[in-house]
């Protein structure tokens, strides 16, 4: 199942997409959303992003070329970090480069979006607690994140958590690629194999510090060869499988 939210006529739904049209939903599926109304073509509709999340859990360092390249070690443990809700945009919203930053990077990940309720789980508890998964881009101020060392506001800007184009419910997080294009030209291409943490563990740990709630994201970590992205641009995050999310840069 491929659930989106979109917009039409000025209104904004949930929906699950049905080959080339969408059926609107009465509610988000995790919050027992049902099929609410006829299909409507999506050509129609203008994609949002698919979730509406009360936080971004970011995971940091999780494959090895990624630390490596930024000259760090990775972590014993997983290193977590939040993104606001209101960094959140979706498929062909504009990321915006702030004007406190001189170095934008993009960081194509896999997204984990939440089904119910998660807190003090194990990774076998963790596994029936997703509802799906998509592409997301943690969009990143590197400068700012390299001088002061915290995380928060060099991740935390309007526009920094592009998410989408859907949500996929049939796919297989540990065998899964995840591809970065900037105008055309990949920069990124990794593996979830090569993940310290896999996806089950990292929300089993998470859940151990914070509850996780239905409709909530996890970013599980950016494979190597982040870079700059300029005003102008075309960002693509693709996850076989689940679909392509593009975003201009302006």
């Amino acid at each position: 199942m491929r659930i989106c939210r979109f917009r039409r006529s000025g209104v904004e739904r949930y929906g699950a997409i049905e080959g080339t049209s969408v059926r609107p939903l009465s509610a988000a599926p995790w919050a027992g959303g049902l099929a609410d109304g006829a299909p409507v073509p999506l050509a129609e509709v203008t994609l949002l992003a698919p979730v509406e999340p009360t936080k971004v859990v970011c995971v940091g360092r999780n494959y090895v070329a990624h630390a490596k390249e930024l000259g760090n070690e990775v972590p014993k443990i997983p290193l977590i970090f939040l993104k606001p809700s209101t960094s959140v945009v979706g498929p062909q919203d504009a990321i915006r480069c702030p004007e406190q930053s001189r170095e934008v990077h993009h960081e194509g990940e896999l997204g984990v979006v939440l089904g119910r309720t998660l807190t003090r789980a194990t990774a076998a508890e963790a596994r029936e607690a997703v509802f799906g998964y998509t592409c997301l881009n943690d969009v990143t101020a590197r400068d700012i994140q390299r001088e002061e060392k915290q995380f928060t506001r060099a991740k935390g800007f309007d526009t920094f958590c592009p998410v989408g184009p859907v949500v996929e419910t049939a796919f297989d997080p540990l065998d899964a690629s995840v591809v970065c294009r900037v105008n055309g030209d990949e920069r990124q291409r990794g593996y979830t194999r090569d993940m310290a943490f896999d996806v089950y563990a990292l929300l089993a740990f998470i859940s151990g510090v914070m509850t996780l709630l239905p409709g909530d994201v996890v970013a599980t970590g950016t494979p190597e060869g982040v870079g700059p992205i300029r005003r102008g641009d075309w960002v693509e995050v693709e996850v076989p499988g689940i679909g392509v999310l593009r975003n201009p840069v302006t």
